[in-house]
């Protein structure tokens, strides 16, 4: 296939500069290998808190030292139980299965299986059994480490259809009818210690250290096979750019699945920086373990910035009076607000009196500490980076599949390096360009091995060394990479006019009424729409009317609150040109989590099981 390069083709640095710092990073740092983060960190920079977990209701460190120890009795463990992998290809590797939420065994054991040449494959652990046994299989997985007997009983259902597994250990020690894992740290010997340092000089920057199979919106997921090489120049490339310094006393909350590409070297980025890494007990624990962290930099989605945003909404709408025409005078500052351009001294004044007296309050909800919020994943609301930003909440959105391990671009800190609505620039070792149709391609050390036992994908994915992104982009300023949809997810009406679902999804979700919304048309003569509705702020709004509030089920068929949507819907038509209009549109009663399947684990869309799932009222629309 060939590659049309569009008059953007943007290059971070010039040959010399590029040359130098490749140097600079792969011979002066000594880093080639993903578990060298680890012992640089280990020998300059030691920590009493490196990694830090909540256990009875306190907060317990894990010194830097205790960790090195415990990664290399467990690379013996590994070895004991007849795994290792040296000079072997990917098929031939040993792979280990990874199914738990984010606590520092996760890491633990991914940096002990780095060491001796086992390619780790994490899971979510959402993963349905029948997704759990194809990955099983197609790895040839030979043990699984897991935690929570929920996840457990998936393991237990189709273990049996899994003619390469040889044993299950979980991270519980209660866990019955199941190893604990650190029975296989238990006598070990200076001699299998021995073995462990031998092995690790003998990794060489190149051989696989993951296979990460993407959970995709549709059909089985693919095996993402990434290097030490891919990874490790992502993270250094992306530490340089962004950029983060060495700070003993960083500290970031994890909670996004350390499965996902996007949080596990988020991770490498933060123990390169020497952050102490402290882990979330919960996703529903997030906002009290934030406040007692009090992190200075974290991860998240877009999704839960638009749940954090609408418990601050809502917390607004309790107000009255006098705190609340403050509370509404702030918030439309903050709609305001240009990090690149000065609003002058009285929008200043203004805007700092209201940091003062209502955007305090927030950061104070987020531990008081922040220095910035890192977002990619999915699109996020312009409208919410540039309020967060201006209440001294930095909102960093970046761009990357996991195909490029991940990182593409990042808007960075520094002036002029942030454009709210981009993806940023791009960071340092990638070269990117765009097709004629506006895909985005990327060639760099990041970019993956291919896809595990799928030659004929890899070669249709990867072009002369160009990874074909599949999203479609432009570049403003010849600067600011901007996506603007998947080239999947376009679609044409009838009218053979093409329509971009995601920015009408993501202008209409701006509304406190809309929880989320799939943009419908393809081969019909109209755009219409699904929308579920913001129960919360739907119940306040028929409580202000008088009307009362029975179910959601009888909510959305209500003639007002249809109404009030009609007219939402007519407001927001107006950004848009005539084609991509909304003009029929169905309101859902219940929400669209991962547990019911209409979202991926990194919270996306699953299109088409939503097409079918609500097929009915699709069809009632285009009637």
């Amino acid at each position: 296939m060939k590659l049309f390069c569009s008059s953007f083709l943007y290059n971070l640095v010039a040959t010399k500069n590029f040359i130098f710092r490749t140097i600079k990073t792969f011979v002066m740092n000594d880093q080639s290998r993903l578990f060298d983060f680890l012992y640089e960190q280990a020998a300059k920079y030691p920590k009493p808190d490196f990694f830090v977990e909540k256990i009875n209701g306190s907060w317990l460190p894990i010194s830097t030292k205790e960790v090195v120890d415990t990664v290399n009795k467990l690379s013996a463990g590994l070895i004991k139980l007849g795994l290792g992998s040296l000079g072997k290809s990917v098929e031939e590797q040993d792979k280990v299965a990874l199914i738990s939420r984010n606590r520092p065994e996760w890491l633990m054991l991914d940096f002990a299986c780095q060491q001796v040449g086992v390619a780790l494959c994490p899971i979510y652990p959402t993963t349905n059994p029948n997704e759990l046994e194809y990955i099983f299989n197609d790895a040839e997985v030979k043990y699984v480490f897991l935690s929570g007997d929920d996840i457990l009983e998936k393991v237990n259902d189709v273990k049996s259809k899994v003619a390469s597994l040889q044993g299950v250990l979980s991270f519980d020690e209660a866990s019955e009818g199941v190893r604990y894992w650190k029975s296989i740290t238990e006598n070990v010997t200076a001699t299998d210690l021995e073995r462990v340092e031998n092995l690790k000089t003998q990794i060489q920057a190149t051989d696989c250290a993951t296979i990460i199979y993407t959970s995709g919106t549709t059909g089985f997921p693919k095996g993402v096979m990434l290097s030490h090489r891919n990874i490790v120049s992502n993270v250094l490339h992306g530490t340089e750019s962004f950029p983060f310094e060495q700070n003993i006393n960083g500290r970031t909350l994890s909670f996004l699945p350390l499965n996902h590409i996007f949080e596990r070297v988020a991770s490498y980025i933060f123990i390169n920086s020497s952050h102490s890494i402290y882990f979330a007990e919960s996703m529903e624990a997030i906002g009290e373990n934030l406040k007692e962290v009090k992190p200075s930099v974290f991860c998240t989605v877009p999704r839960l910035l638009e749940k954090v945003y609408e418990k601050i909404e809502a917390k607004g709408a309790e107000l009255t009076g006098v705190k609340r025409k403050l509370f509404d005078w702030a918030v439309e500052l903050a709609n305001k607000y240009d990090n690149n351009k000065s609003g002058g001294v009285f929008y200043n004044i203004q805007l700092a009196i209201a940091n003062k007296l209502i955007f305090s309050k927030w950061r104070e909800a987020l531990g008081n500490n922040l220095m910035g919020i890192i977002t990619g994943g999915a699109a996020c609301q312009v409208r919410l980076i540039r309020v967060f930003t201006a209440a001294k909440i930095p909102i960093y959105e970046g761009y990357g599949p996991t195909e490029n391990s991940p990182i593409i671009s990042v808007n960075c800190r520094g002036k002029n390096r942030t454009k709210f609505g981009s993806v940023g620039p791009v960071i340092v070792g990638q070269e990117v360009k765009i097709m004629e149709d506006g895909e985005i391609c990327v060639k760099g050390p990041s970019v993956m091995m291919g896809y595990y036992k799928q030659p004929q994908l890899t070669a249709e994915t990867i072009v002369d060394g160009w990874l074909l992104t599949g999203d479609i982009g432009v570049f403003e300023e010849n600067l600011f990479l901007k996506i603007t949809d998947r080239k999947k997810e376009l679609f044409k009406t009838s009218g053979g006019k093409y329509v971009a679902p995601q920015p009408i999804e993501n202008k209409m979700k701006e509304s406190p009424f809309v929880e989320q919304i799939m943009i419908l048309g393809a081969g019909e003569k109209f755009v219409s729409a699904l929308i579920v509705p913001s129960i919360p702020n739907l119940k306040e709004w028929m409580r202000s009317q008088d009307i009362p509030f029975t179910t959601n089920e009888d909510a959305v068929h209500n003639p007002k609150v249809r109404g009030l949507y009609k007219e939402l819907i007519e407001a927001f038509n107006k950004f848009f040109n005539h084609v991509e209009q909304v003009k029929k549109f169905e309101l859902l009663p219940n929400e669209w989590t991962v547990n019911t399947g209409e979202l991926t684990p990194t919270l996306k869309l699953k299109r088409k099981v939503i097409m079918e799932k609500y097929k009915p009222a699709i069809e009632r629309i285009y009637s």
